[in-house]
């Protein structure tokens, strides 16, 4: 539940559900690394128990090793991808308003120079992300909108390093693109493929120095 404090979006802004969407596609994939660390437990159980067929070997061993910690990674995931599924973009003539489900912050247009698409190749699979360049300094510890800051090399000599990244699921560009599109047309920068991998991972050592370790 929001803050009856926090700013809103208009009531037409276009509502993009980026964590159920993404969590559709996490909580498959976990619930397969689940059920492998289920085998894996169950064939540990059968080896210490003396009931296996065959003799035991080291191959062996490795293999549910290997399947009882894609097990764990799998629950990981799973704690990961429901806790994230209320997450939701939200756009409208003010700006791109990101929500996690207890808070609620907003990248205004007009401080904004320009919004373009990276994209990326992970397997067959294809990587997005939203690039919202700075026309000036931004706050890197913001409690929302911290873990989006990035710190790159921008698409054009005159945009700024510093930027917001904002990650969102493949099903979930066409929306989100036009969105963009409708309100600031004049902003929109194009895509961009870039290297496998590009979403990179937020500044969390930084952000805990700066913040002296408090929590947001």
């Amino acid at each position: 539940m929001l803050p009856s404090h926090t700013p809103s979006p208009a009531p037409d802004a276009t509502v993009i559900r980026t964590g159920r969407r993404g969590a559709m596609t996490g909580l498959s994939c976990s619930v397969l690394l689940i059920a492998l660390g289920a085998a894996g437990a169950i064939g540990a159980v059968v080896v210490a128990t003396g009931n296996q067929k065959g003799e035991s070997n080291p191959a062996g061993y490795a293999g549910l090793v290997l399947m009882l910690l894609l097990g764990a990674l799998g629950v990981f995931l799973f704690i990961a991808n429901w806790a994230n599924r209320r997450a939701r973009v939200l756009v409208d003539a003010t700006g791109l308003w990101v929500e996690n489900g207890k808070h609620r912050n907003v990248i205004p247009w007009q401080g904004l120079a320009g919004v373009g698409l990276y994209w990326s190749r992970f397997g067959r699979q294809t990587v997005y992300s939203l690039e919202l360049f700075p026309t000036g300094p931004i706050d890197r510890d913001d409690p929302v909108l911290w873990t989006l800051v990035r710190d790159e090399e921008p698409l054009h000599p005159d945009l700024p390093r510093l930027r917001h990244r904002l990650p969102f699921p493949a099903p979930c560009r066409q929306e989100l693109v036009s969105a963009v599109q409708q309100y600031v047309p004049h902003l929109w920068l194009g895509e961009s493929e870039r290297a496998q991998g590009h979403v990179g991972q937020p500044d969390v050592k930084g952000h805990r120095e700066r913040t002296h370790g408090r929590r947001h």
